[in-house]
């Protein structure tokens, strides 16, 4: 795991220079399949501007419509984006409203790209009505040509999925008339994994934290095992595109081992 620095104050047409550098150095048979995110650092942008919380929180939104695209244009498929976490949920009602109303005006926005499918992740009875209920009707829409998929995690915590998996495992078990000790007796890694929220989806390739902050905080704790990670101290307001494609290029140098 490696700690990067933000980006570097350059003039801009040395940006635009390096940007496109980049951009062409990089190797797209080394794109990882899936990169999960984890938005951090809306509310400290915000403080650095003395803004309210809210615009914070705005301009992440923002950001990931922004993200998207990038992924798409190098042949990402799969995105999990950590939004809000039930940790999260502790928050204040006045910042927890105007959250629930920037996500659900991102979720509109990502029911107008035809080409994306969208799957939730999280407790859904966490949520506000509306927000549930615009969830549920996004995740239901298929696209014709699907070019991206995102997994949003809403009201997510990574010991929650773990326990939900084991509980719809035991449900599932009892229905097929297996007791408990057939259960324990025959248990598997892919018994546990088939029941996570991101079934049928390959384990992400590359965790991006941006912020600074280097620990997982329940994302993705099972699917992860074997990810590559990769900080940045830019706040998430502020990723630029050239963070992204030097994460990618971070990523693309490492050698992977799974485990052996």
């Amino acid at each position: 795991m490696r700690l990067l620095t933000g980006p570097l104050r350059m003039p801009k047409f040395l940006y635009s220079y390096y940007e496109r550098s980049l951009s062409k150095s990089l190797d797209l048979s080394s794109v990882p399949r899936h990169i999960g995110v984890m938005v951090d650092g809306n509310r400290r942008w915000a403080k650095q501007f003395n803004a309210p919380t809210g615009h914070g929180h705005q301009a992440g939104a923002d950001k990931i419509l922004e993200f998207l695209g990038w992924c798409q244009i190098v042949g990402i498929k799969v995105v999990t984006l950590y939004m809000l976490s039930t940790d999260n949920m502790s928050r204040s009602p006045e910042e927890l409203d105007e959250l629930m109303g920037i996500i659900a005006n991102t979720l509109d926005l990502l029911d107008a790209d035809a080409d994306i499918s969208v799957h939730a992740m999280g407790a859904p009875e966490l949520l506000p009505e509306y927000l549930a209920q615009r969830v549920s009707s996004l995740t239901a829409r298929v696209p014709a040509k699907e070019r991206i998929h995102v997994n949003l995690a809403i009201g997510y915590g990574g010991r929650r999925e773990i326990v939900d998996a084991v509980r719809e495992l035991l449900h599932d078990a009892h229905s097929e008339g297996r007791t408990i000790l057939d259960v324990a007796d025959s248990l598997s890694v892919d018994d546990i994994s088939k029941f996570l929220y991101t079934r049928g989806q390959p384990d992400p390739d590359l965790v991006i934290r941006t912020s600074g902050e280097q620990r997982l905080s329940g994302f993705l704790m099972w699917q992860s095992a074997y990810s590559e990670f990769y900080f940045c101290e830019a706040l998430w307001p502020a990723f630029r595109r050239i963070d992204f494609l030097r994460a990618l290029r971070d990523y693309a140098g490492r050698s992977r081992r799974f485990g052996a």
